[in-house]
């Protein structure tokens, strides 16, 4: 099996990707540019990159030196900077093998979700998974749509909701209104004019603050959510429902090739070197703060990963900039007490293996709840479930760090083997 070897991997071909691409191409760097999806752009530009970066990768793609493995997932570590691939797009196809002295973790956020009772009924999705459908073509125009959680997410999937015709009846916010008085006094005006024209694009759509959802309603879907303010409580019929409390760092390679992680995000120093020699991180992967921080960091790492000085300063300006709106971030959207006490013992906390949250709190630790219950064991592998019983239970971190192990995702013998 022949090995693919370049100057530098790049895992991730989000904004941080995206940004960091063509200073490590103009300095005459060959790459191996690694994505799940089928195109650049992420999670975030998924119908397409955004028009700023649109002519750059026109002009990047074709690069002599750019390898470009789109629909392709890093399922395994070999070992000296050799990473085993899975071809996303054809499920009977070898494994690809690549390797470089250099690797950059651009692995981006996954949304944080938080069980109530119904939560698992058709029609509930996530916010960000909502969006993602829609922008994938899923019919929405006319229905009626509830967008529930916390975070500026909710306004950017409902805005994606909004232009593809769906009749869009809340935007429930879980953050108090102080709080979210107190975040928009602290943005940049950069950040106040999006906020603006968000704004005035959601016209007519009502917003609560210090709202969330209680219960979702219906028999084999979604027919109405009940809702809280903390004082009453109140139904309102809905055929959709996003849900989104946050953003979540993945770090699942990063822990695999043994980087250190610490407080749910990939560790890095003032260089994005992880405590692996040879192995970069940066994006929200490391923190989440947003797209500018990841194409600040995707910036400034591409001068890293090429032993070099923003000698003006500026990109070290603006990534003050960004950590102080990650902060802020952090602080107005805290979740609320009350959301951690919606799951009732019949609530489902692992989909995939079906466990509940009564059978789980007969268990002391992740590793007996995975014995004893198979929680964690289905096809996200403790992505969802994980964090959740994190949250909820108070099992610690390290417990779901010491599962993860090749291969990363459910793969097909054959990648596993060598020729």
């Amino acid at each position: 099996m022949k090995t693919l070897r370049a100057d530098v991997i790049i895992v991730g071909a989000g904004p941080t990707g995206i940004a960091a691409i063509g200073p490590l191409l103009a300095a005459g760097r060959s790459v191996i540019w690694i994505d799940q999806g089928v195109r650049p752009g992420g999670q975030i530009w998924r119908a397409g990159v955004a028009q700023p970066w649109a002519k750059q990768l026109a002009a990047l793609l074709p690069h002599s030196s750019l390898r470009c493995l789109f629909g392709h997932a890093v399922i395994a570590a070999e070992g000296g900077g050799r990473l085993r691939l899975q071809n996303l797009l054809d499920p009977g196809a070898a494994a690809v093998l690549v390797q470089a002295p250099q690797t950059l973790l651009a692995l981006g956020a996954r949304e944080r979700f938080l069980p109530f009772p119904g939560w698992t009924l058709p029609g509930v999705s996530g916010a960000g998974g909502l969006q993602a459908l829609i922008k994938n073509g899923w019919p929405i125009t006319g229905k009626r749509v509830v967008l529930a959680g916390s975070g500026p997410l909710l306004l950017a999937a409902a805005d994606t909701a909004r232009a593809a015709g769906a009749k869009l009846i809340l935007v429930a916010e879980q953050a108090s209104r102080k709080s979210l008085a107190g975040f928009a006094a602290r943005l940049p005006l950069a950040k106040l004019g999006q906020a603006a024209g968000l704004a005035w694009r959601l016209r007519g759509t009502p917003y609560l603050p210090g709202t969330w959802v209680v219960r979702a309603l219906g028999q084999a879907k979604l027919e109405a959510v009940l809702l809280s303010d903390g004082a009453k409580q109140w139904e309102l019929p809905c055929e959709a429902l996003g849900v989104g409390f946050g953003l979540l760092p993945n770090t699942e390679l990063a822990e695999l090739l043994g980087c250190r992680v610490e407080a749910g995000a990939i560790a890095i120093d003032s260089n994005f070197q992880t405590s692996m020699a040879g192995v970069y991180a940066a994006g929200e992967c490391t923190g989440i703060g947003g797209v500018d921080k990841a194409l600040v960091e995707g910036q400034s790492v591409a001068l890293a990963l090429l032993a070099r000085l923003d000698t003006s300063g500026s990109l070290r300006r603006r990534r003050i900039q960004v950590g102080r709106f990650a902060a802020a971030l952090e602080k107005a959207f805290a979740l609320r007490p009350e959301l951690l006490q919606l799951a009732d013992a019949k609530t489902m906390i692992c989909r995939c293996e079906d466990v509940s949250l009564g059978d789980l709190k007969s268990q002391r630790s992740w590793r007996d709840a995975k014995l004893q219950t198979r929680c964690g064991m289905g096809a996200c592998q403790g992505r969802i479930c994980g964090p959740i019983t994190q949250t909820l239970l108070g099992w610690p971190a390290a417990q779901m760090g010491r599962g993860v192990r090749a291969p990363l995702q459910p793969t097909p013998l054959a990648c596993l083997l060598d020729d």
